[in-house]
């Protein structure tokens, strides 16, 4: 009988072990969940603000394009022809820069 409550008592240490054990793993999956929430509440805030920083860039695009469009009207009205460098559209805007800037220092 003596032997039996010995053992009764080893296991039941035993399980209260591994029931801290699993409590002190769960604080730390808590953790982790928490972190990972962070995490994602921050990714979709930089989401958010990129976005609105998109559709900023993309409205000023549409304004670039807008005075564009007026400005070769006006030059066509004032009987120039209006070629666009070669170079827009392939991402050398520093070319296209330049090569308006020296029509513009060309003009009477």
């Amino acid at each position: 009988m003596k032997g039996k409550i010995e053992g009764l008592e080893s296991a039941l240490q035993n399980y209260e072990l591994r029931i801290e054990h699993l409590e002190a793993r769960e604080g730390h999956w808590k953790e982790e969940l928490h972190h990972s929430q962070d995490q994602l509440r921050n990714k979709d805030y930089l989401m958010g603000e990129a976005i609105v920083q998109i559709r900023e860039v993309a409205d000023h695009l549409q304004d670039l394009v807008a005075q564009a469009n007026m400005l070769s009207v006006k030059e066509k009205k004032e009987g120039e022809v209006v070629h666009l460098p070669s170079c827009w559209g392939t991402g050398n805007h520093n070319k296209a820069r330049k090569l308006m800037n020296k029509k513009k220092m060309m003009r009477p």
